[in-house]
């Protein structure tokens, strides 16, 4: 009796070593990138000053216009789009316009007091 338990305790041991190194893991990153950038209604926008770029106050992030398109700054990528509701395409940095790298990070702060224009006011100048 005691040579069977030594046995069905060995086996038990061998089994859970065994279990342990045949254990699989499978991980799948897949990167998505930022969320989509949504502009649901035409947009207000403001001025800044001398530069001939416009952004949108009222959302979260990033929406500039600037030499006829909408851009969005998401992460480390840039993304433009001829109409601001989309569709958007991630463009390479090298052909985002420089002006809008000398926007100041703080351009909502800086700019705050600057008025206003209703889409369709900006929309008849452009």
């Amino acid at each position: 009796m005691k040579k069977f338990f030594c046995c069905l305790f060995g086996f038990v041991l061998i089994f859970a070593a065994s279990a342990g190194i045949a254990k699989a893991e499978l991980n799948v990153n897949i990167n998505l990138g930022p969320p989509p950038i949504v502009v649901s209604e035409p947009p207000h926008v403001v001025m800044i000053p001398r530069t001939g770029i416009y952004y949108v106050p009222n959302v979260s992030y990033d929406v500039f216009f600037y030499n006829g398109f909408w851009w969005s700054p998401r992460g480390d990528r840039w993304y433009r789009s001829s109409q601001y509701k989309g569709p958007w395409g991630a463009v390479e940095r090298a052909y985002v316009p420089a002006h809008l790298f000398k926007v100041p990070k703080n351009y909502r702060v800086v700019y705050k007091k600057e008025k206003f224009i209703s889409y369709g006011q900006w929309k008849k100048h452009h």
